[in-house]
């Protein structure tokens, strides 16, 4: 899984699920068989009723134990995927992403939030930043995207003069947004918490999460007039198929985002 780039988030999950099979018939994974497996893929939708993410998960990593790990050929093993339930994302307006990034007192949080929504970045990638990933001068930052695919997003300037004030202030040595503990990365608990205590205290009844950021950047992004695939490009999505789920919450009559809403071409 290493040499096909997957992350360390990815191994560690689809070794636990590959325990969890072990676990659940006593036996090594090899020993199991597909009829077994199946067993067990049905026994995670109708007892523990899983969601289909996780069912698609073991099948994945199934796949990879017998293909690759024990030479068997996958085609003969007719396990189907589940499909997901096509359910469109939850996004903020504009002026709700806007009064909610401003929420915070504390700069720190104020900062996480605006990086957040301004650069359409997943959590992970906020997370990792480094002080080293910031251009200043060409007003960029590089994120590290899923696979280990890196792509630059734009700072608005905005955006840079926050994180300037909040350097000077906090000067974390390593990441950008540091735990209490100099070197060590925030926590995606923590940005969690951010994002729940700030959507509260700007009145905001829908249920946020550091994702509905980036949902919300894409979707401000169409109504600004940024192309599909510029768009594709900035999120750092493979496909423009996952992308074009966007066009179905975008308001392309809306006006032009206001002043600190993503200036991001």
């Amino acid at each position: 899984m290493r040499i096909r780039n997957y992350s360390e988030k990815t191994i560690s999950s689809y070794l636990h699920m590959l325990q969890l099979v072990s676990r659940y018939y006593k036996l090594p994974p090899g020993r199991i068989s597909n009829e077994q497996f199946k067993d067990y893929l049905y026994y995670l939708t109708d007892s523990v009723q899983c969601s289909v993410s996780m069912v698609n998960q073991a099948i994945s990593v199934w796949k990879i134990l017998q293909q690759d790990i024990l030479g068997r050929k996958w085609e003969e093993m007719k396990v189907r995927r589940p499909r997901h339930e096509k359910r469109l994302p939850e996004v903020l307006s504009r002026q709700e992403a806007i009064a909610l990034i401003n929420a915070p007192a504390n700069i720190k949080h104020r900062a996480i939030l605006t990086l957040a929504y301004t650069t359409g970045a997943r959590m992970n990638e906020v997370l990792s930043v480094t002080l080293k990933d910031i251009d200043r001068h060409r007003k960029v930052i590089r994120l590290k995207g899923k696979g280990n695919k890196d792509r630059e997003v734009f700072m608005p300037d905005q955006l840079l003069e926050l994180l300037e004030t909040y350097y000077r202030e906090y000067r974390p040595s390593s990441f950008l947004f540091e735990s209490y503990i100099k070197g060590k990365r925030y926590s995606a608990r923590s940005f969690e918490v951010i994002v729940k205590k700030a959507a509260l205290q700007s009145g905001i009844k829908k249920n946020v999460s550091p994702h509905v950021l980036r949902h919300s950047f894409a979707t401000h992004m169409l109504e600004k007039g940024v192309n599909l695939k510029r768009v594709q490009l900035l999120m750092g999505h493979n496909s423009m198929k996952t992308t074009s789920i966007y066009l179905h919450l975008a308001n392309t009559d809306q006006a032009i985002l206001p002043n600190l809403a993503c200036e991001n071409e």
